[in-house]
């Protein structure tokens, strides 16, 4: 009967990659202990309810009465030991499920045969209707398997026709509750069958849902352990260890909790993928990478693949004795490997790193990204010093320092010696085809013509405040350059957040524009996303009272900080531009499916999208694919001085028409 009620259920996806034998195991297993406690409590609520009839015995059956009040009483004290001992004694529910049911049939017949000796025949044939009761609870009170509650009812059935025989009643009233009780057991049972499929049923879908969510939970763990790991080493991937890197800033914010961030580089690795190629390559680079990571782990610490041949190790810091040993067994380690590498310039056999490190420091002032410059700056150092050796970031060095007092002093005098100058690299509109603007950057030599990379002076001009005044000098330059006569339609400038949270910086570049007669629409300020932008007041009412000016506020490198969402909600920029690192990613089908979701955000915030990097056909072909507006990179052009800058034809009518309306306007 199980069997056909197996056959009789839709199957499922689980169901039929199952053997059915297993399945109708997994059901009676599945919600055991519940239906045993249900059975217990069942029983014992009948029972109670069996022995509160004996009321109905003392006023229908008085002759018999006391007989069968301790018919009762003997029956169900009897089935109550013996369901505590078989539910004690963890007996199968197959057995408990028996127990029930010989106390449902040993309850009626036991009644019944000591009930039918009364001779109050009438009062008897009253009281016999509600035999049935135990029908009711052998097919729905209680959750019996189908064969089990059958044949419960039809003992109940056989016993309740053959006391019909043991006194006297009419033949209506045989025919009349003769019926009725056929009737109850067919109802019954039809409903205990439909139960037990359902009941089948329900445990068939749960079962599935359970094994679809557990496998929908073991895809989604596979899939961020894709997401955080680089598919070559095993190691953390740039993203996780860039999400550890602020962890460990948070913590030593908060608590105090110092770390060493450490970048490796293997030496000559170019050479050695020439050399041995690419599989060796990657081989090495493995091998690299399980060594550092069982070293790291053993310190405490965490390490990731941040690129190409590029390690980053994060640990705990003590003291700066303990980062220079933590460095410098980075570097044995590798060593020791002793991996060929006849073909260095150096004439070292075996592949080897160079490591730079930096570790926190209590500075006034001090970023995230610091510590990460810091440690590329000393990795920097250790390239220059041979290779194959660590460097710890001195503050003190002026060799490794960032902040030079030679750059400070450099600027003070820069605007005056005419050290500075701007070059030019042009926007171009993907529909229009044309030049349709160009962004402004900002260039410093020394006195000797050397030039000093603006990832050298930045920084320095913002720590001593020379860049207000380079900024408005900037801004001016723009405006004089190119907006003044028409070379392009807009232009746009790099502020720094200093710039913003100075105080009459929105006036400053209001009286540019009414100097230079320069509308304020075609002058776009670019705010680069990182962590020094901090979105207090200041900053969002400086950028309000630019927007009032028709001044166009733009986002730069969108996708590389921590905080860009939050701006995207903070403050209604007009044009967003996507980071380089995302164009060039899209050669991996990750990569392209990372920018399409960007570029979906970006437009159905309705904001108009600009990407850097474009650098040949195939990249500019998917721009247009993907419907971006506006781009920049090499293939458009590279940032040139204004002598050399060169925005086309296109853009030479457009001086024109706008020249032709300026001379309707006056006539």
């Amino acid at each position: 009967m199980t069997q056909s009620l197996v056959d009789l259920v839709e199957p499922t996806p689980y169901q039929r990659k199952t053997n059915p034998g297993e399945l109708r195991g997994l059901y009676r297993k599945e919600g055991e202990a519940t239906r045993r406690n249900s059975a217990r409590q069942g029983l014992w609520l009948a029972v109670g309810a069996y022995l509160s009839f004996s009321v109905i015995d003392l006023l229908l059956l008085p002759d018999v009465a006391l007989h069968v009040i301790a018919a009762r009483f003997a029956i169900g004290i009897t089935v109550l030991v013996a369901l505590e001992i078989v539910y004690h004694t963890d007996t199968g529910t197959e057995w408990l499920d028996l127990t029930c049911a010989t106390a449902i049939v040993a309850g009626y017949v036991g009644w019944l045969a000591v009930a039918v000796t009364t001779h109050y025949t009438e009062n008897l044939s009253y009281f016999m209707v509600f035999g049935s009761t135990f029908m009711l609870g052998a097919n729905l009170f209680f959750r019996f398997r189908f064969l089990l509650s059958v044949l419960t009812s039809s003992i109940i059935l056989l016993a309740f026709f053959a006391s019909l025989y043991l006194f006297p009643v009419s033949m209506p009233y045989q025919i009349a509750l003769g019926s009725f009780y056929v009737s109850c057991f067919v109802f019954t049972s039809y409903v205990n069958w439909k139960l037990n499929r359902e009941r089948y049923n329900v445990f068939l879908n749960a079962l599935e849902a359970k094994i679809q969510h557990g496998e929908a939970t073991e895809r989604g763990k596979a899939l961020l352990r894709l997401s955080r790991t680089d598919p070559l080493t095993g190691l953390e991937n740039r993203r996780a260890i860039d999400e550890k890197l602020r962890e460990n800033w948070s913590n030593w914010q908060r608590y105090g909790k110092g770390f060493v961030a450490l970048l490796v580089d293997v030496d000559f690795f170019k050479r050695f993928n020439d050399y041995y190629g690419h599989q060796e390559g990657d081989r090495c680079l493995v091998r690299v990478a399980d060594a550092l990571n069982v070293m790291i782990a053993g310190k405490g610490g965490s390490i990731g693949r941040y690129g190409g041949e590029e390690f980053i190790a994060l640990a705990p810091f003590k003291d700066e004795r303990g980062v220079a040993a933590l460095a410098e067994d980075i570097r044995s380690t590798v060593e020791k490997l002793a991996i060929l590498h006849s073909h260095r310039r150096d004439g070292i056999p075996v592949v080897t790193v160079s490591v730079g490190a930096s570790f926190t420091r209590n500075q006034t002032g001090t970023k995230l990204e610091k510590i990460i410059h810091e440690a590329d700056r000393a990795l920097y150092l250790a390239k220059a010093h041979g290779r194959n050796c660590a460097r710890l970031f001195d503050p003190n060095d002026p060799e490794s320092s960032d902040e030079s007092e030679n750059i400070a002093a450099l600027l003070k005098i820069a605007l005056e010696q005419n050290l500075v100058s701007m070059v030019y690299q042009p926007i171009q509109g993907i529909s229009s085809g044309r030049i349709e603007g160009a962004e402004a950057l900002m260039r410093l030599k020394m006195l000797d013509g050397t030039s000093v990379p603006p990832s050298l002076f930045i920084p320095v001009a913002e720590r001593v405040g020379a860049i207000l005044g380079l900024g408005r000098w900037a801004i001016r330059k723009v405006c004089e350059d190119l907006l003044v006569f028409d070379r392009v339609e807009i232009a746009s400038v790099n502020v720094s957040p200093i710039q913003l949270k100075a105080p009459g910086f929105a006036a400053a570049v209001a009286a540019i524009l009414g100097e230079t007669g320069i509308a304020g629409n075609r002058l776009a300020l670019e705010i680069t996303e990182g962590l020094e932008m901090e979105m207090h007041s200041d900053v969002l009412r400086c950028i309000g009272d630019l927007k009032l000016l028709g001044v166009n506020i733009w986002l730069d490198d969108f996708g590389t900080g921590f905080a860009g969402l939050s701006w995207l909600r903070l403050i209604d920029f007009d044009t967003v531009k996507i980071d380089r690192s995302f164009l060039h990613d899209c050669d991996s089908e990750k990569g392209l499916a990372m920018l399409q979701d960007i570029v979906g955000l970006l437009r159905n915030r309705g904001l108009k999208i600009l990407v850097e990097g474009v650098e040949n056909e195939e990249q500019l072909e998917l721009m247009r694919q993907l419907r971006i507006d506006q781009i920049q990179g090499y293939h458009v052009g590279r940032p040139v001085p204004l002598e050399t800058f060169d925005a086309g034809p296109q853009n030479r009518r457009y001086r024109q028409d706008r020249l032709a309306k300026g001379v309707r306007k006056s006539a």
